[in-house]
């Protein structure tokens, strides 16, 4: 199934954001970006450059800029739906009263397609050091496993256990914790895996 098509069963599936949906993607059928899914959403993308994407909440529907806080929204659309986490994206979001404003909304892609052709980008910033508490240290060090499947792990499923297991106030829930997970650690699985949906 091409990406197009299954951008077609996405929106086929819908029942509250049907009409929005496809007028949104009636909009970047407009313009030069090649329509993709990524995360389960219709995304649209320049040169491999994520642009933007739609996504259907359950009391609203939301058009994402992947890099839209260089936008200059002179409208005041766009909101940051995780602030103080979200550092480059930014939201529009639609409730079911909301008219699509096809002219207005053209203009930030258009915008948008223009940000990232002058290479106009925020990257996320990786903290490099993982600190790893005291207790999944001794447990590492008298059990050779879990030391060597913890080392395979990336860097980024290292410091979701380093930080679950060593933020817990008291020892007993961090040694609860330590004991939960050891197992998942072992299996070269990340804590959250379950929760991703790519």
């Amino acid at each position: 199934m091409t990406d197009c098509q299954k951008v077609d069963v996405y929106i086929a599936k819908q029942t509250k954001w049907k009409d929005k949906l496809q007028q949104l993607r009636a909009l970047f059928q407009k313009t030069e970006l090649k329509e993709e899914v990524k995360w389960g959403k219709p995304t649209y993308t320049l040169d491999g450059k994520l642009i933007a994407a739609m996504a259907d909440f359950k009391n609203h529907m939301a058009l994402w800029f992947h890099q839209g806080v260089f936008l200059k929204d002179k409208h005041h659309k766009l909101v940051n739906a995780q602030e103080g986490v979200t550092k480059a994206l930014r939201q529009w979001r639609f409730e079911e009263e909301d008219e699509i404003d096809s002219k207005l909304i053209l203009q930030y892609i258009e915008e948008a397609i223009a940000n990232a052709k002058a290479g106009k980008e925020m990257k996320p910033v990786k903290k490099k050091e993982v600190s790893i508490p005291e207790i999944l240290k001794n447990a590492m060090v008298k059990d050779t496993i879990l030391k060597e499947s913890f080392k395979k792990l990336t860097p980024g499923r290292q410091r979701e256990y380093a930080e679950y297991i060593g933020e817990a106030k008291r020892k007993a829930t961090q040694q609860i914790r330590l004991e939960k997970c050891s197992e998942m650690i072992k299996q070269g699985i990340g804590l959250h895996d379950k929760y991703k949906n790519c």
